[in-house]
């Protein structure tokens, strides 16, 4: 096999593997959650408990926000606090009214968020994975959309 016909194919084979990052696991319905659905996007997680009062507050807002993110660039993903998994954790979903994706395996480690104590507490993340904002306390779908637009303003 030639030099070039080597180099060519260890670039198609690299470029093939940058593009297949590694599934975000199941949610709140036991779904795989692949990474091409998720990747590439800017994305609002929200840490959240059922016995966090302001996170019962806040749900509504996210799932707004969530609704009008569809086909914009942008993606609400919640992930339970105290980590719940399976059925456990499709039932406080429901129970807390989300309708948006909770992911069953935290995403902390993937993009580096720092661990809370405090909630709830959301995270923007940009389309290429980095951390841009860490907010604590309650959010509004119309206080995260002007972040999110100010965030992809200053990106251009």
């Amino acid at each position: 096999m030639g030099v070039r016909l080597r180099i060519l194919i260890g670039l198609f084979a690299g470029l093939i593997l940058a593009g297949c990052s590694a599934d975000y696991g199941t949610d709140q319905h036991g779904q795989k959650v692949p990474a091409a659905s998720i990747d590439g996007q800017w994305l609002v997680i929200n840490y959240w408990a059922d016995w966090c009062a302001p996170c019962r507050t806040e749900i509504p807002e996210l799932n707004r926000l969530a609704k009008e993110g569809k086909g914009k660039g942008y993606r609400v993903l919640g992930v339970n606090f105290d980590g719940l998994r399976d059925a456990d954790l499709g039932k406080s979903a429901q129970t807390m009214g989300i309708d948006f994706t909770v992911l069953a395996d935290d995403p902390a480690q993937r993009y580096e968020l720092p661990r809370s104590e405090a909630l709830p507490v959301t995270y923007i993340i940009d389309p290429e994975g980095k951390v841009r904002e860490q907010l604590l306390g309650e959010q509004t779908a119309a206080g995260l959309t002007a972040r999110l637009s100010a965030l992809r303003e200053e990106k251009r």
